[in-house]
């Protein structure tokens, strides 16, 4: 059904008054992209771009149990995102009993880089059709579908949703002078190069071009990053894609 809904959009934004010099998804109608310019929407442009984020320094034991936890925090963003071969390092000093704090990278903050995709964005899924890449593998029900790739970890089994609820309460869209709008569902889901994490927010947010900027920012385990975004960049077809 979103396959034929798509093509059927894909077709009727054909016919929309082009700009020559401009890029892509404003110089040419959507059914004369080629897979190249579908694949450039996809990987740089107003809804699709590669971002930086921070994994956060592993705390220590000591640090853990000061925090009434035991034991390092499991789950999306904890498990594998530290360099391999990163345990830890402590003084070498045998005499004077215990080892110092950890002093391998895992006990420094790290960048990593991620890839940030509005998926529910009329654009991207039209880009999509015609590269042949459908991503996420969930878009049902209303909403604007923010997806996060490139999300290290291990092999995580279970449902998406469930996978997913932990991080529904350290994500955010943010406005000026509004409440913040958090996700009413995550979803994560295994991929060949990492996991991709969904956040669905709720359309009732109302994001309008009179916001101007939307800033996202979530915390994925030990991975934090915020991007902003223009919204006067992000229009399609002379309407505001979300």
């Amino acid at each position: 059904m979103r396959k034929f809904l798509v093509q059927a959009i894909y077709l009727a934004v054909a016919a929309t008054p082009l700009a020559a010099g401009d890029p892509v998804w404003k110089s040419k109608p959507a059914a004369e992209w080629t897979e190249e310019d579908a694949k450039q929407i996809l990987a740089a442009s107003p809804w699709s771009k590669q971002i930086s984020g921070t994994i956060t320094r592993r705390l220590t034991e000591d640090q853990l149990r000061e925090g009434g936890q035991m034991g390092q925090p499991r789950g999306v963003g904890n498990e594998g995102v530290d360099p391999k071969g990163s345990g830890a390092t402590v003084s070498p000093n045998i005499l004077s009993g215990r080892g110092g704090d950890d002093r391998s990278s895992r006990s420094l903050p790290q960048s990593i880089k991620l890839k940030l995709r509005w998926e529910s964005a009329l654009p991207i899924r039209l880009a999509e059709l015609k590269s042949h890449e459908i991503e996420p593998p969930t878009l049902e029900g209303d909403g604007y579908y923010i997806a996060i790739y490139g999300i290290p970890g291990g092999d995580f089994k279970g449902d998406p949703k469930q996978l997913g609820e932990p991080l529904k309460n350290l994500a955010a869209l943010k406005r000026e002078g509004k409440k913040d709008v958090r996700p009413i569902r995550v979803e994560v889901f295994q991929q060949e190069h990492g996991l991709a994490v969904v956040y669905v927010f709720p359309l009732s947010a109302e994001i309008t071009k009179k916001d101007q900027r939307i800033q996202f920012e979530a915390h994925i385990g030990r991975i934090v990053f915020a991007q902003n975004f223009e919204l006067s960049e992000m229009e399609f077809a002379g309407k505001l894609e979300l």
